[in-house]
């Protein structure tokens, strides 16, 4: 019976070592066999063009050998070269207002309440070695100072123009050699693409945080001016206050878009950030620096979204376009043949697919270019020319005169063809970019047009803003409020 249990166990260790002695062979062959595998170094395109694979990727692939080498020679995406490229044009602005001490009297200083500076703070991008610099309308604001810091130097910036339609303004500070942005292309841009956010978030300078583009051409109804453009790019890079006119770039560090907002009920990043197209922001830019105002192309229509309750209602079959609702008379689009009721698929080639992609393609172009447009008119597709117009219903280049005042704290200018027909007016002058001064203290507000003046006509900026500088008496001021209603308002001026 010993002698049997002995055997048993004889045998018992002789299979062991079998198969130790088996695996350790096998481990020795399969060691073998990774050494001899040629592992090349990771290249540049790697590291822009393809993605990594990810560990439950290696085990699901049909080639383990080919999974792990790829895996080794594809590393995550790199910011490090975007970063590079675009920090050192991304400054830090700062916004002086509210200092003007010419209204307060002297019983304000005794008792504590005399002027006081308020002090807001945003980004802004170099777009030129010898100076411009560009930023959003909503950071410099009410501005009556604007500083802006590059390296740890600040500079006194002198404001070029703005336009709250696409909420882009452009600063110039004096400086030569200064590392303008290379910028890229929005209308290339992919959904899906990473990108990067640099600016100055709660103080904190040369911030840069990474996302992806989640959407393109987004409408988020928060611009002001007469005509709102928006197509904003809208990327889940963490955007926060402070942010705003920053840059946002692709990983080659070139410029995309200007950022401008971001969806929260928090004040802070909460997952979407939205920012203008470079492609539009740099058209902007470039008309207020050379011509002090946008060069808007108007197509003479107003137009709406197509929703699925309109496509039933009008029995469109697709919900790609826009639908045409009014027609300015000896506009573009009146001259071309548009109706009312009318669907534009397509301007020019790039297809129609809502508010958003219509406005952006009507930014890139000029007054005076004609643009193919193609539209659905009870169910028959139909073409058309347009030959875009200015604001006053010429093709030519547009200059209109302004008269800004500080003691009426707003610039004073002209209404436009557009904005007539729209309200119903024959003339009048609009008050914008309105700050402290007399006519808030009058209770008029921006955009307010003003029609008469003490049953004047008025129709010259410059003698309006005199006339009511240099009067005192009893003011009757008639107009229209910016929702359209009119207003009229006796006041005594001192």
């Amino acid at each position: 019976m010993e002698k049997g249990r002995q055997i048993v166990k004889r045998k018992g260790m002789e299979n062991i070592l079998k198969t130790t002695g088996i695996s350790f062979l096998a481990g020795l062959a399969g060691a073998a066999f990774w050494t001899s595998l040629e592992i090349s170094e990771p290249s540049r395109d790697d590291f822009d063009q393809k993605e990594p694979l990810t560990e439950q990727t290696q085990f699901t692939s049909r080639n383990n050998t080919q999974a792990v080498q790829s895996y080794q020679t594809n590393p995550p995406v790199s910011f490090v070269t975007a970063s590079e490229n675009s920090t050192e044009s991304v400054v830090f602005i700062k916004n002086f207002s509210g200092s003007d001490p010419r209204r307060y009297s002297m019983f304000d200083y005794f008792f504590g309440t005399g002027p006081t500076q308020q002090v807001s703070t945003g980004s802004g991008v170099i777009i030129s070695q010898d100076g411009y610099i560009v930023t959003n309308n909503h950071v410099i604001d009410r501005a009556e100072t604007i500083e802006v810091v590059h390296k740890k130097r600040t500079y006194q910036a002198r404001l070029v123009g703005t336009d709250k339609n696409t909420d882009i303004a452009v600063l110039k500070i004096e400086g030569e050699n200064l590392p303008a942005i290379k910028r890229g292309s929005s209308r290339n841009l992919k959904i899906g693409e990473w990108v990067i956010a640099v600016g100055n978030p709660f103080n904190l300078t040369s911030t840069v945080t990474a996302g992806i583009v989640s959407a393109k051409e987004r409408q988020i109804n928060i611009l002001g001016g007469d005509f709102p453009l928006e197509s904003f790019i809208q990327t889940d890079a963490p955007i926060n206050p402070g942010n705003s006119g920053g840059a946002l770039v692709n990983v080659e560090g070139e410029l995309v878009g200007i950022n401008t907002a971001i969806l929260s009920r928090t004040g802070s990043y909460t997952g979407y950030g939205f920012a203008v197209p470079v492609d539009i922001a740099m058209k902007v830019a470039n008309d207020l620096i050379q011509y002090g105002e946008v060069q808007k192309a108007i197509p003479g229509i107003d137009a709406v979204e197509i929703t699925p309750e309109l496509a039933e209602e009008m029995k469109i079959k697709s919900l790609d376009g826009v639908i045409v609702t009014h027609v300015v008379k000896q506009g573009a689009a009146d001259q071309a043949g548009l109706l009312r009721n009318d669907v534009i698929t397509q301007l020019g080639n790039q297809p129609i697919t809502g508010m958003g992609s219509f406005e952006e393609a009507l930014s890139y172009y000029y007054p005076g270019d004609k643009l193919a447009v193609t539209f659905i008119r009870n169910g028959e597709v139909k073409t058309g020319t347009l030959t875009l117009q200015n604001l006053e219903g010429g093709t030519g280049v547009l200059k209109r005169e302004f008269y800004s005042s500080k003691l009426l704290g707003a610039r004073l200018e002209a209404v436009n063809t557009i904005e007539k027909d729209r309200l119903g007016i024959q003339f009048g002058i609009k008050i914008s970019a309105l700050s402290r001064g007399y006519l808030r203290d009058l209770g008029l507000r921006d955009g307010f047009v003003i029609t008469q003046i003490n049953r004047e006509p008025a129709k010259d900026p410059k003698a309006v803003g005199k006339y009511l500088e240099e009067y005192s008496g009893r003011l009757l001021i008639e107009g229209v409020a910016p929702n359209g209603q009119p207003f009229m308002q006796s006041y005594t001026v001192r």
